[in-house]
């Protein structure tokens, strides 16, 4: 007898839940620390109906999670971002958009693509931000997790936005790039701190290739031009291929610079999904990144393939402006992604950085790697057995005089009990049992990256 494949993405904990709750107090195992005070509000693909043809994890609707902290106690919430392709299909009671594994829609009358506003969070200008790197940004109401709409800086973006925008914590500016099909391929902007779109720059790079992240320290942006390449011409929604033959670009240019004034430097071929920081000391520029040999994302084709493959490990390369020269390293032979650290020191040089540790054949974390850069150690928080989590976000102690002066916040879901919590684990103290694991009502799928807003920016929210 014939049995139907199951799509792992829309299995287990990856797969969706449909319930848009709203919770009083929760219970804790542990404490929670009085000044941890805010809200920890991560993203993620739940799709709201049966999807057409074949479902990747990237395609689901947006669905925002938030645990809000306030003296000692937590409540919990989650609400679908309310897209434009979301509402339309929320009226038709069904998909209307295939995903990024099937044919091109050409012939949709709402349009060939879905804004699904799925991947990432950002918190700029008394704003918080839902974003998805193929379109525009969702504004998102804090802390009702209601969603306000596009946000197109009064009509001037002109291009799609990078899921992972930087904020210079010195300035309060904040960095994007956006990225497409036809060129220019590459486009950078300047947000100021009160939130006005201030320049547009477009990038010459030979193609279009997928470049999911980017990089800033005080006075330069980097973009990385890496051989994972687009076939503009298939028919396929997207079609990619890993290019071994040519090099990874890496591009340095002056924070109100253009194309004019970029630098790029060449490495042998590698992707990066997820920069940890970058900074500058003496001529060069120091770049921490997640790197890979290679990668078959979204079933990308690999000219030559490796068993190292989409293997993740934490690597630093140093730019130096003034001979030109390039150096690479690898920090750490452990494999782990979703790089992050205390972002109050963003594009400056920190002593600690943390990602999520990833078991063998896993796209879930069963781990917290905290790095020393300073000794060259790390450290690590296990789950637990049966435990797995996602992106740690560093939530720092107000008034905080030493860097790791806070906490890491991450959702684990216990595959054992079948039940998902918030994780609170003490930064200073990474080895120790969580200081409160906060228990959720109901279960919260794996998904992509979170935001700490703080008790401040929640009173500033617009």
């Amino acid at each position: 007898m014939a049995t139907t494949q199951i799509n792992p993405f829309l299995d287990g904990n990856f797969a969706p839940v449909h319930e848009e709750i709203s919770t009083n107090t929760l219970q804790v195992i542990g404490e929670l620390p009085p000044d941890l005070s805010g809200m920890f509000v991560r993203n993620g693909p739940n799709p709201q109906w049966k999807p057409i043809g074949q479902y990747h994890w990237f395609d689901g609707d947006g669905m925002l999670h938030g645990v809000r902290i306030s003296n000692g106690k937590a409540t919990y919430r989650n609400r679908y971002v309310r897209t434009k392709g979301w509402k339309i299909e929320n009226e038709a009671g069904k998909a209307l958009w295939s995903g990024l594994l099937e044919p091109v829609q050409m012939d949709n009358p709402h349009g060939p693509t879905k804004n699904v506003a799925n991947t990432a969070l950002v918190w700029h200008a008394g704003q918080l931000l839902a974003l998805w790197e193929a379109g525009v940004p969702y504004a998102i109401k804090v802390p009702e997790l209601k969603t306000i709409g596009e946000h197109t800086y009064d009509g001037k973006l002109v291009s799609a936005m990078t899921a992972h925008p930087k904020v210079d914590p010195l300035t309060g500016e904040m960095m994007f790039f956006g990225y497409g099909f036809a060129p220019p391929y590459l486009q950078y902007g300047v947000v100021s701190p009160q939130g006005e779109l201030l320049q547009t720059e477009p990038i010459d790079i030979p193609t279009a290739v997928m470049m999911h992240d980017f990089a800033i320290t005080e006075d330069y942006t980097i973009f990385m031009d890496l051989p994972l390449i687009y076939n503009t011409k298939s028919k396929k929604r997207v079609e990619m291929k890993f290019e071994r033959d040519k090099p990874s670009r890496f591009g340095i240019v002056p924070r109100y610079g253009n194309n004019s004034n970029i630098r790029w430097f060449e490495t042998p071929a590698c992707y990066v999904f997820h920069t940890l920081n970058a900074y500058e000391e003496d001529d060069e520029v120091v770049l921490i990144a997640c790197r890979m040999n290679s990668t078959s994302v979204l079933g990308s084709l690999d000219s030559q393939p490796d068993p190292e493959a989409g293997i993740p490990r934490l690597y630093q390369w140093r730019f130096n402006l003034s001979t030109g020269k390039v150096s690479e390293e690898m920090l750490d032979d452990v494999p782990s992604e979703f790089p992050r650290i205390n972002e109050n020191l963003l594009g400056q040089k920190t002593r600690y950085g943390y990602t999520g540790k990833l078991p063998k054949d896993q796209l879930v974390f069963d781990g917290i790697i905290k790095y020393d850069f300073k000794t060259g150690r790390s450290q690590t928080h296990e789950f637990g057995k049966g435990r797995y989590g996602g992106e740690s976000v560093f939530a720092p102690r107000p008034n905080a005089k030493a860097e790791d002066d806070g906490w890491l916040v991450t959702f684990v879901h216990d595959t054992t009990k079948e039940t998902s919590e918030l994780v609170v684990v003490s930064a200073q103290d990474i080895t120790a049992k969580p200081i409160a694991r906060v228990i959720i009502p109901q279960r919260v799928p794996y998904g992509f990256h979170g935001a700490w807003v703080s008790e401040e920016q929640l009173r500033a929210s617009v």
